[in-house]
């Protein structure tokens, strides 16, 4: 599976610095840029999935770059970044062609979840898998049964719903906040080790060793991974 790629105009260096740890943790394939004219020529050049664009930026202000990416014909998705909280400037920027619009200082959850909701607009959703079988495991989602070696295993609704969105994207790693957010949908007081539990728990009742899984496997400073 290719990743998705993200151009991050910024010119502080600890944003930008920060931008791309977190993107990358989450996937992403991300290329950075400091200043106007450098970023407008890459995302020109580009075959980038996103760009999130500071407005403040040396050479060529953000405002100019979107005008100028839009007035060229080119469609990339554009996530505006600014210190700025005037009313004006966002809507200015959305008239010019941006997508949406985040103000400094900005929480790193909150902007990876705008990133992933920009990314899924325009999509098909992903074909559900009703039935799915691997190593001497035969899940059938549709009717809630699960059979390992020809006997049921029970898993809960919660077991079903995350085995199924690991086998959905068994092209690549995902998340913990990505599954958090399809899994949990986003429920209050849920934190990233719950997934850890919820894994082990799957883990204990699907692999042949648990301790040194091969079907649901940890990917470091990422989430986890399936693997047929």
């Amino acid at each position: 599976m290719t990743k998705e790629k993200i151009l991050v105009i910024e010119d502080e260096d600890p944003i930008l610095m920060l931008l791309e740890d977190d993107l990358g943790m989450e996937g992403y394939e991300v290329a950075t840029a400091q200043d106007g004219e450098q970023g407008l020529s890459m995302a020109r050049g580009g075959d980038y999935n996103l760009v999130i664009l500071d407005i403040m930026l040396p050479k060529k202000d953000g405002f100019e770059v979107c005008r100028e990416l839009r007035g060229s014909g080119v469609n990339v998705p554009i996530l505006m970044l600014t210190a700025k909280s005037q009313e004006i400037d966002k809507v200015l920027g959305l008239e010019l062609g941006a997508d949406d619009y985040m103000t400094k200082p900005f929480s790193p959850k909150e902007l990876i979840a705008r990133v992933r909701a920009i990314l899924r607009r325009g999509k098909a959703p992903p074909q559900r898998i009703e039935r799915y079988r691997f190593g001497n495991i035969d899940v059938d989602f549709k009717k809630f049964e699960t059979k390992r070696g020809g006997r049921p295993v029970d898993l809960t609704a919660r077991e079903y719903s995350l085995l199924r969105f690991l086998i959905e994207h068994r092209d690549g790693a995902v998340s913990r906040f990505a599954i958090l957010e399809e899994v949990w949908g986003g429920e209050a007081e849920v934190f990233p080790r719950t997934v850890d539990t919820h894994v082990a728990n799957l883990r204990r009742k699907l692999e042949e060793d648990p301790s040194n899984p091969c079907h649901i496997v940890g990917v470091r400073s990422v989430g986890y991974r399936f693997a047929d």
